[in-house]
């Protein structure tokens, strides 16, 4: 019992620890998109060569972009004071590098603002008053000068040879032709929720300075691939039963050109053995990339393929398409395999999924109910809630999704309230916040907002605990 607590708690601490470094990104992806844009079109082996527009190229990527993300740590850690140490405190760190400094942003962004905030909590009740404004500047320029010069002369160096080693780890790993397997970890680890985590907070810093060395990476590839997503939705669409098979199409739009891939996980943790599916497929799909020198100029965000062919190279559109075609054939071939194997029941999609949570929570020593996910998540009164939040990892994919759903079934009903998506590290405890997020999600949710009201889903896109939400506060709150 104790071990599986134990489990459970760690489990989330990596899934917030991989959040924060995501976090850190995914607000800035349209800056790595930019510079993906203007590296694609404008240098030598562009699309429409341009001597002086290519010189946006480098301090893009030099400065631009790790003074984003150690602002962004920063404001994560403590707003926006907390966002301009940060910023200052990465500059120590670009300006003694020589190479783009994606890791040492992440690294002093948050340091700057957690070493900003211990001194506003230390010395908040002791500033005279009349002096707040000369000590709140004097102290984030101080603070943000001494981490500048710990970044140049220590931080800095340091990172930058862990940068090396693992590009040479990476590199090494690609001439042995073994990037394949790392899929047999990257496939299971998104469906775990950890996709952000592993596709913008550390395949797309790797990337980013390796198309710079080479003009593209293949790394863009290893977690945004739809191919083994879109095998397994074809073969639910074909061979799958119940509901399952009918939300599969659906599904399909959603993931392959949306680019929300977390609309196929509860697909996968519906029958286990469909990792087996994922694995198979982001593996030859790796391999087929590797053996025709795919890769994509930068980072492609969301996973949709309008996203991924955008950032293929010049020429280099057919060597992704095959890759993304071969993982889909051999997920859907694998996937096929298991469901035509499968001689249980037909049965009801939202059924099966409470089937795998109440089996998850039983192997984890924590209670089960058989009742609806609206019942169990939300005892409280729906009367006082004045707005609600869809809550994921990033705040961005599949979170938009489910409350563009919800928002159209709440203006339907004629109700006024709100309907938003959010990151789980930007949400605020409010006791009339009726907060909406996936089981997986739920812990770490809930410890950022305590006191707010839960309804817990499988699928973002197909739940009925939607159509319980509307009946709930058009009851209650008349």
């Amino acid at each position: 019992m104790e071990t599986n607590v134990q489990s459970t708690g760690f489990k989330a601490k990596v899934q917030r620890f991989g959040s924060y470094l995501s976090g850190m990104v995914m607000p800035n992806i349209g800056a790595f998109i930019a510079w993906g844009v203007i590296t694609a079109l404008f240098i030598d082996t562009g699309w429409l060569p341009n001597k002086n527009l290519s010189t946006l190229v480098s301090p893009m990527i030099t400065y631009l972009l790790p003074l984003l993300i150690g602002y962004t740590g920063g404001h994560m850690v403590h707003g926006q004071r907390g966002a301009v140490v940060g910023a200052i405190s990465t500059m120590g760190v670009l300006v003694g590098s020589s190479v783009p400094m994606f890791i040492g942003a992440m690294v002093m962004g948050p340091l700057g603002g957690w070493c900003i905030k211990k001194f506003d909590q230390a010395f908040q009740d002791k500033v005279p008053a009349g002096f707040e404004m000369l000590v709140n500047n004097f102290s984030a320029g101080l603070i943000g000068f001494v981490l500048s010069i710990i970044g140049y002369l220590g931080i800095g160096p340091v990172v930058q040879s862990l940068t090396n080693a693992m590009a040479s780890g990476v590199e090494a790993i690609i001439n042995a032709h073994l990037l394949p397997l790392a899929n047999i970890f990257i496939d299971p680890a998104k469906i775990l929720f950890l996709n952000n985590a592993i596709n913008h907070g550390i395949l797309t810093p790797l990337g980013t300075e390796q198309s710079l060395q080479t003009g593209k990476s293949i790394l863009f590839l290893l977690e945004t691939n739809p191919g083994p997503g879109l095998g397994v939705l074809l073969a639910f669409m074909i061979f799958g039963k119940g509901s399952a098979k009918s939300s599969a199409p659906g599904a399909i739009i959603i993931q392959f050109l949306g680019g929300i891939h977390e609309i196929y996980f509860p697909y996968v943790m519906m029958k286990p053995l469909l990792f087996l599916s994922v694995i198979a497929g982001g593996v030859s799909g790796t391999f087929t990339f590797q053996l025709l020198g795919a890769g994509l100029k930068a980072a492609a965000s969301p996973g949709s393929i309008f996203a991924i062919l955008a950032m293929a190279p010049k020429g280099g559109h057919l060597p992704v398409l095959a890759g993304i075609t071969v993982a889909t054939v051999v997920s859907f071939l694998v996937s096929m395999v298991i469901l035509k194997a499968d001689k249980s029941d037909d049965e009801d999609f939202e059924a099966s999924q409470a089937a795998v949570k109440a089996a998850k929570a039983e192997s984890k020593g924590q209670a089960t109910s058989t009742t609806t996910p609206a019942a169990t998540s939300a005892p409280a009164s729906f009367a006082t809630v004045d707005k609600i939040i869809f809550a994921c990892d990033a705040g961005m994919g599949s979170s938009a999704m489910g409350a563009s759903v919800l928002r159209n079934k709440v203006k339907k009903a004629g109700l006024d309230v709100p309907v938003s998506n959010s990151a789980i590290n930007n949400l605020k405890d409010d006791p009339k916040a009726l907060i909406v997020t996936q089981v997986e999600l739920k812990e770490r949710a809930s410890q950022k907002a305590p006191s707010a009201i839960f309804v817990t889903v499988e699928n973002f896109m197909n739940s009925p605990s939607y159509d319980e939400i509307v009946t709930r506060l058009q009851a209650e709150k008349k």
